[in-house]
Parts: C-alpha cells; structure tokens; sequence
C-alpha cells in the first residue's frame, strides 16, 4: 500500500499510542523517522520478557508490536546541537508526532509555535493523557488510568452482584483508539493542508479519545440517566448477545435481530420461546432478561460447542468459539487473510508480524516492508541523506554524543 508515499512523518513519540500512529501511517507508504534517546531508546525496548533475542541488545515483543516500518535516528536534544539537529528534520517533514508533557518541549525550542515558524506546512500532532488545557494537563497519562478515570473499567468485568472487581481491558485500547484518532487526523489536516491551509496543532488526549469511544454506554447514561454498570460478557442493548456455556466449552452468540432471534430456538428446539411476547422483539427480550438468559442457558447444556456451531452457522445465527491466543492464529479465517507475515531483520533474520488489516484492493497490497529497527540504526543514513552531513560531521557529533546509533541504514 502506498497511498502516503512521499509523505515524511518525525515521530518523536514512545510507548504505544504515537507510535501506533506512526505504525498505521507506515503501513500505508509515510517515511516514518523515529527520533530516540542514544542509548535508551524508546522505553518499550526493554517491556519484556518475552524477548525476540536475550542477547546484548534484546528486543522486545511489545516494541515490535508498534515499530515496524520505520527508521531509527538517535538524537540528544537536551542540548542545542541535537535541538538544532530536529527543527532541521522538522523542516523536511510533513507530520511531527510527540506526546511530552505539555510545555516541555518549548524548553527545547521544539514545540508547535516553534517549529511552525521553521515550517508553516507541518502538522503538529501532541498526544498526552489529558490535553493541553485543563486541571490535569501536567499529570502523567498512561492506558490503565486512562481505562479506570474515562469510565471503561466502570462497565468492564462481572456484575457487582457477582462479586465482579473493576477489570481491565486485556490490551492497551486507549492508547491503541488514541493511536488511530491520531493518524486520522493528521491525515485530515494535511488534505486540509493541501486545499491551501497551513499546518494545525492536533491536541489528543487519551481522556478526551476514552470518554468518545464509550459510545452507545455513554449515550445510554446521557439519555436514560442511569449510570451502566458491568455486565460481563452481556450487552446493555440487545438479548441474546453473550456467551454461554455449553457441554464442553463456551462460545458467544451474537443476535442482533428478531428473525436472528427466532431462527436461534429452532435450533435449541425452544421455537416456542420466539413467539412469547416477553421476548418476541428485543426491547421486550431487554426488558426480561434474567429469565430468558436462564432458559437458553439450560438449552445450551445439552451439546458440545462445536456442535452448536455447526447448527448454528447452518441456521444463519451469528455465533463464534471464545479463542485463546494460539486459536486465534491457528484460525482457518486469519491465516486465508493472511494476518500473520513475516519481516527479514538483518540482525535476527525472519521476524514474525502482525499485518496491517488495510487491504484497498491493489494488485499488490504492499505494507510496511522492514522490521521494527535497531536502536540507531539509520542515524547515519537519514543525517546524511535529509540534512547533508558527512561523515567527518557526523563523527563530531557522535563524539559529543548528540547522537547515537552505529549502525548503517539500509
């Protein structure tokens, strides 16, 4: 995929939510440079185990979760050389990514009002946990306060009556949600900026992306007043929409019609349930849910899951098994996608990946082609190629260390 190509991309962003961004951007043909501490890098180089390699310079899985696609340049701009070294990056670029508190860039003359006058056209994206305004703008932001303080631990987990404690979602989805908000709109700013506009200040905070994407529970609360409380695996909305147990195993139905509805107890041999008024559309089905959960539970007990599914899919009732990791990618329908790839790192050879899940119908569906990078490993290669370094120059400032990496772009 190449719909960005051409487009430059300075990602001074760590952990996942920029560099998620970044990754996407990527995927779709953007030259993404990765500015990071000499070094150090980004924190989630050392977020393991487990790790592709426990060697001298072990590399994370969750760093190459979120990195492919992308060049590593190490910079100090703590100092005036290195601070120099990114405005002149940012003047080559059409989209810079950072998620430092606010004002702390501004010490190093890279923040927005900065950087627009060295470049009017760039589009400034800042990523922070709660904003560039408000009583919590200087607090630290990280997905799991984000997921308890933005309500989504408030209406994830088991029923209080349950005994349900506050859980999380398994993976970082505010970062990840905030990641995508992120991408699309600098993607709409630079359209914006193409129609003749000049550069924007993108402000994203994973509060404000938290909140929007509660979606149909925040509404739930706004129009009907009652605050939503955790359900489990069921939904507010709609009945029968979870999982039950079967014989041997879970799997979760998904009815989101009265036609689903009635074609799902002529499979349970309970046709009778479909045409009861209590539950013969699904506002009456919400209405009385306990009792008809109950009875389809019962009905679920008497065969195996596979099973189920069989007559199930037969049937046209949307229902699915509850897959464990390694089911997940054993799956029939996420190898024929072909989600799973593989990246030659020069380093350690074939690196497994997850693919971008964009597909626009080309005829060669390109995504990001190099793995997640080496610590420093173009720095070189970019100082050389964007800002006209040479190599005596560039042994200067490795030597003052303002910048790091030894290895040669590829």
């Amino acid at each position: 995929m190449k719909s960005l190509q051409g487009i430059r991309i300075l990602d001074l962003s760590r952990i996942l939510a920029g560099p998620w961004a970044s990754q996407l951007m990527a995927d779709m043909g953007a030259e993404v440079i990765k500015v990071e501490r000499p070094g150090r890098g980004d924190d989630t180089r050392s977020w393991g185990p487990p790790w592709l390699d426990a060697g001298p310079e072990p590399v994370s899985a969750y760093f190459l979760s979120c990195n492919r696609g992308k060049q590593s340049v190490c910079i100090d701009f703590s100092g005036p050389r290195g601070q120099a070294l990114v405005r002149e990056l940012a003047a080559h670029s059409d989209i810079l990514l950072e998620n430092y508190r606010p004002g702390s860039l501004a010490r190093y003359g890279l923040d927005y009002d900065s950087l627009h006058a060295v470049n009017p056209n760039l589009v400034y994206c800042s990523i922070t946990g709660f904003g560039q305004d408000g009583p919590y703008r200087h607090r630290n932001g990280y997905d799991l306060l984000l997921q308890a303080m933005g309500g989504l631990m408030g209406i994830t987990g088991m029923p209080p009556e349950a005994g349900g404690a506050p859980v999380k979602v398994g993976v970082a989805v505010t970062d990840i949600l905030t990641g995508l908000y992120a991408a699309t709109a600098c993607l709409g700013a630079l359209r914006e900026r193409d129609q003749g506009a000049t550069g924007r200040h993108i402000d994203l905070s994973l509060m404000d992306v938290q909140v929007a994407s509660l979606a149909n529970q925040a509404m739930n609360y706004l129009v009907g007043g009652q605050v939503p409380v955790p359900m489990g695996h069921a939904h507010p909305n709609i009945v029968p929409y979870q999982a039950f147990a079967t014989a041997d195993a879970y799997l979760v139905i998904a009815v989101g019609n009265d036609e689903q509805f009635r074609r799902l107890c002529q499979v349970l041999d309970r046709p009778a349930l479909a045409a009861t008024p209590e539950y013969s559309s699904n506002a009456a089905r919400v209405r009385h849910r306990e009792p008809l959960v109950s009875q389809l539970a019962d009905a679920f007990q008497a065969r195996k899951r596979d099973e189920w599914l069989n007559a199930l899919e037969a049937a046209g009732v949307p229902a699915g098994p509850v897959n464990d990791m390694a089911q997940v990618f054993a799956d029939p329908q996420v190898q024929a996608r072909g989600l799973v790839t593989e990246l030659h790192h020069p380093q350690f050879g074939a690196v497994p990946t997850v693919a971008s899940p964009i597909r626009d119908g080309s005829a060669s569906e390109e995504h990001a082609v190099t793995p997640p990078p080496a610590l420093g490993e173009h720095t070189d290669a970019v100082l050389g190629r964007l800002l006209g370094l040479n190599a005596d120059a560039l042994t200067s400032l490795r030597d003052e260390g303002v910048i790091g990496g030894t290895h040669k772009g590829r």
